[in-house]
């Protein structure tokens, strides 16, 4: 299935108009003023990890909601990640032409797929880890690349799932290291997500951990993210966008201040 223009074009705005929600945001002037940021802007693609929620999903929050509050403000982040997506749905409706219509050289463009990839019964997402997976992550990295952008690459983040022993336990099969080792071979970095919050759900405990995800006395969700866990999992991207060299120290701020949950706002939902 593609987008329509009209489509495409709405889902540009509303990505990028998101981050203007919230204390100590990036700046999104060009979002509500039709023109380009001043600075450089980082594109989300991705999925329901790090989308943009609305006021009828609070409160289950995006980490890419978050990110905003880590990046200096000449860095806007323009949210394309939605719900459900895997690297090839995305691609099949469209998506990625929308980001590449409007991404401009010295944009970034960060890549973060594999939770539904691996949804062997749905031909629409399903993508095999050594072959189509990384056929479909070579989209987003030739494509960023001849708009003179620059591909990044971030591991699915963990679920919240713990063994008989009381240890955090990996989810994502083969996805993270096809996509590792694609970053080798295509020489993207990598930001890597998958290990460092497998690290952090171990360190907190199975009980603790709850308070990072979507559990409330209506659900129990042990994939979506609480304000505080997409905070967390923020941090983690701004401080691997330092690691790896994406991002200079001076285009990042805040990574070792906390963040009041109270930051994240919900939108309400937009007009079809």
């Amino acid at each position: 299935m593609s987008l329509t223009r009209r489509q495409l074009s709405a889902a540009g705005v509303l990505a990028a108009a998101a981050v203007a929600a919230g204390a100590g945001t990036a700046t999104a002037a060009f979002a509500a003023g039709g023109g380009r940021h001043p600075g450089r802007t980082l594109f989300i693609a991705g999925d329901s990890t790090a989308a943009q929620k609305y006021t009828d999903a609070a409160p289950e929050t995006g980490w890419g909601m978050a990110l905003p509050f880590f990046l200096g403000r000449s860095l806007a982040v323009a949210n394309h990640a939605v719900n459900g997506r895997s690297s090839k749905s995305f691609f099949d409706e469209g998506r990625l032409d929308a980001i590449l219509g409007v991404i401009a050289p010295g944009d970034l463009l960060l890549v973060q797929f594999g939770h539904n990839d691996a949804k062997s019964a749905d031909p629409v997402r399903y993508t095999e880890p050594w072959s189509t997976y990384q056929d479909y992550l070579r989209r987003y990295v030739d494509g960023a690349r001849a708009a003179g952008a620059r591909p990044v690459f971030a591991t699915s983040v963990e679920r919240r799932r713990f063994d008989e022993a009381g240890r955090a336990v990996p989810t994502h099969g083969d996805y993270p290291a096809a996509m590792r080792e694609l970053a080798v071979e295509q020489r993207v970095p990598v930001l890597d997500t998958q290990a460092l919050s497998l690290e952090l759900w171990d360190k907190l405990g199975a009980e603790p951990a709850k308070a990072y995800f979507d559990w409330t006395p209506e659900e129990q969700d042990n994939t979506h993210f609480s304000p505080l866990g997409a905070i967390e999992v923020a941090r983690m991207v701004a401080a691997e966008l330092l690691r790896t060299r994406v991002l200079a120290p001076r285009e990042l701020r805040r990574l070792d201040d906390e963040i009041p949950t109270s930051w994240i706002t919900w939108p309400t939902v937009p007009a079809s």
